[in-house]
């Protein structure tokens, strides 16, 4: 597809794609800007899909006015229309040219446990917040409504510049914003039965939803997560009905998600103005000074970071215990391999062994404790364990580390910032230039042919998988992990809407693929069994947060095991299985729930099920 720009044709490379959208496909212009094109009714992403491909068609049409009529004056860190993309006669408007940012990270990440674990602070949290909050202020005066505020609009570059993306559907003067993402939906515009707006969008919903934003940043959960467990089972709602109900985190009756920081870790008047607004409906802009009165610091004894003068989640002279200890709840019997007063950072499995990576004393550290790299927690970094070697990758370079130092540098595709880079006990894989690579005896062998630089890859010790979703382009392929050459033209059940998160585990023949995906306001899951030759054996799909084993954040709390699952929850565990193509949760064991949350990472090992938390390893022996 062609478009033009400023009088002159732009060719759009699936190559050159930063990222995909629900709406619109974004691609890097070689200039210093990005190009938005939206998708029209006939994009493949829209496939038999009747109410997309007209959402489309009605999207599409009111562009034709509105960004024409932008306006002007809104605050710096607004990424707003530069130039119109047009046809060749510049009739109809199909998107347009904005600034691009480099080295983002949405702020949906400093709500996830993980990406706080690995050195994103709240201190940092709340610089953040400080400038979505002056921002959107900013655009409050310019007389410019956000209307779907969501933590995926809000892109992060620095320490802390808080930028608002796709403003194509702010809302201004006679142009109604009809967007709305489930968790920021401010339930004063609902009609009180369903998720049904009867209100525009107004600069009070704006605030709430950042309220919204707020609070996951500083807790790692949103006012409506957590598991409603109420006495009689048969008042249990949904996710909808706790939103129109008002049931929140700080209902009795809700289960507080093990995952989250502690809610004692802010001060009683956030948490009294936090209340206010979820339960009582205050409405109005954020106070400012509640932001600017935060200062965290960080437990000596737990490593808990709080706001309060005295840590709320422990004892001060509490001692970390390093030795193995055992304990039972009914059938599952517990014992701690490793302790650290830092943090677990990475743990996988070669040949059965568990391998891990932790942060203490301000260095990276093998589970022998050998230093790897010397420095802060950095959560931008991505790794990989392989005997004794560590791979560690930013952006387009992956350092190899052995116990000597550096090794080699590799160079690597990075599709929206993730370094496309793996290993298993016997190879590294990587893809750059339009090829999947791996380490040979006499140097890089080329395994086969991706597309450059939007591939995914991830690789178990008897084969691997890798995807690509670019443009109008949608791909996958499996790979031998011994032999040269892929099966490409794979077809899956691709997500329609905006890719999330990503994270693939594999055990024998079989891998387990797991895509979050944003779609119509909402966050879905889904789990995507495949064969080692790429055949699909079963699929699954479940909403975000909906307690079920499929609705727990991706890359965290499962682990393959042949034709079954174990999935760690903040109940226990659950066992899933691949039963005549169905994927069915057959068995729990509520016994593991001291020792589990859905935060954890699970890992099969020859000792069994090692569960992997923030400052531990725990293995699991059920009877």
């Amino acid at each position: 597809m062609d478009v033009w720009l400023e009088g002159k044709k732009v060719r759009l490379d699936p190559a050159k794609a930063l990222g995909k959208g629900g709406e619109a496909d974004v691609f890097d212009l070689g200039d210093g800007r990005a190009l938005k094109v939206f998708k029209p009714p006939e994009h493949p992403d829209y496939t038999g899909l009747a109410v997309e491909q007209e959402a489309a068609r009605a999207r599409i049409d009111e562009h034709q006015r509105k960004l024409r009529v932008f306006p002007t004056g809104l605050p710096g860190r607004v990424v707003v229309p530069q130039a119109l993309a047009t046809d060749k006669k510049e009739r109809t408007v199909l998107g347009y040219a904005m600034r691009k940012l480099d080295g983002v990270e949405s702020l949906r990440r400093f709500g996830e446990p993980s990406f706080r674990r690995a050195g994103a602070t709240s201190a940092r949290a709340v610089e953040v917040l400080r400038s979505l909050h002056h921002t959107l202020a900013g655009v409050h005066a310019a007389g410019v409504v956000v209307g779907d505020f969501n933590d995926l609009n809000v892109l992060v570059t620095g320490a802390a510049d808080a930028h608002l993306i796709d403003a194509d559907s702010f809302q201004f003067g006679g142009f109604l914003c009809a967007l709305f993402t489930e968790r920021f939906v401010d339930p004063v515009r609902l009609n009180g039965k369903s998720l049904v707006p009867t209100r525009p969008a107004s600069s009070e919903s704006d605030w709430y939803g950042f309220t919204v934003a707020a609070m996951q940043s500083l807790l790692c959960v949103g006012p409506h997560g957590g598991v409603h467990r109420p006495k009689s089972p048969s008042a249990r709602t949904t996710t909808a009905g706790r939103l129109l109900q008002r049931i929140t985190v700080f209902h009795p009756e809700v289960q507080y998600p093990k995952p989250a920081l502690p809610m004692r870790t802010l001060p009683d008047d956030v948490l009294h103005h936090l209340h206010r607004v979820f339960v009582e409906d205050l409405r109005g802009a954020f106070p400012l000074p509640l932001l600017e009165g935060l200062r965290f610091t960080q437990c000596a004894s737990c490593g808990v970071e709080h706001a309060r003068r005295a840590c709320p989640t422990c004892q001060p002279n509490a001692v970390a215990q390093t030795t193995s200890v055992t304990s039972a709840r009914g059938q599952v019997t517990a014992t701690r391999l490793f302790a650290t007063r830092g943090v677990l950072v990475h743990a996988s499995v070669e040949d059965g062994v568990p391998r891990w990576l932790y942060h203490a004393d301000g260095a990276y550290r093998r589970g022998d404790g050998r230093v790897v790299m010397r420095g802060p927690l950095d959560p931008s970094l991505h790794w990989a364990l392989q005997g004794d070697v560590t791979l560690v990758g930013r952006d387009g370079v992956v350092a190899v580390m052995g116990p000597l130092g550096e090794r080699e540098r590799l160079g690597v595709d990075a599709p929206e910032g993730r370094p496309a880079f793996a290993a298993n006990a016997r190879h590294r894989y990587w893809a750059v230039g339009g090829g999947l690579w791996r380490d040979g005896v006499h140097g890089p062998e080329r395994i086969g042919d991706v597309l450059e630089g939007q591939t995914r890859l991830f690789v178990g010790p008897r084969f691997g998988l890798g995807f690509h979703r670019a443009g109008g382009l949608r791909g996958a392929f499996v790979f031998d992990a011994e032999r040269l050459g892929l099966r490409d033209g794979l077809t899956l059940p691709w997500p329609s809407g905006q890719l999330v998160d990503a994270d693939c585990l594999f055990d024998g023949s079989l891998a387990w693929l797991f895509l979050a995906e944003q779609t119509q306001g909402r966050t879905v899951h889904h789990c995507v069994v495949l064969g080692s030759d790429g055949a699909v054996r079963a699929q699954a799909v479940a909403e975000a947060n909906d307690g079920s084993w499929l609705g727990g954040a991706l890359g965290t709390g499962r682990c393959a095991v042949g034709e079954a699952l174990f999935c760690a929850t903040d109940a226990g565990l659950t066992r899933v299985e691949l039963r005549q193509g169905r994927l069915e949760a057959v068995r729990d064991f509520p016994d593991a729930e001291p020792f589990v949350d859905a935060g954890a990472r699970l890992l099969l090992t020859r000792q069994g099920l090692v569960v992997v938390g923030r400052q531990e390893l725990t293995a699991l022996r059920m009877a």
